[in-house]
């Protein structure tokens, strides 16, 4: 939940923009915006963004494997131990 001192009109984000970039910089603390009294947008700082975006995708990945491990598709753990340990005596 946002603390209410992060958030901010978009007039306040017009007159102040550097000060927040500096202030997300600092503590990464997202800022809330709205307009005309409404929620309108989230900003937050670039590294906060990509390490959201690397999680997205991660679950969506494990989302994609469960999906598959329900459908019958895939190996189980020994199967796949058994062609690493296969696939390491044939480089010997």
């Amino acid at each position: 939940m946002p603390s209410a001192a992060n958030i901010k009109s978009i007039s306040y984000l017009k007159s102040h923009a550097s000060q927040i970039s500096e202030d997300l910089e600092m503590n990464g603390t997202p800022y809330f915006i709205t307009q005309n009294g409404e929620a309108s947008m989230v900003i937050e700082n670039v590294r906060q963004f990509q390490e959201k975006e690397e999680l997205i995708a991660a679950l969506k990945v494990m989302a994609l494997g469960e999906k598959d491990r329900l459908q019958g598709h895939g190996i189980s753990a020994a199967e796949s131990r058994a062609q690493l340990a296969a696939a390491r005596q044939r480089r010997k």
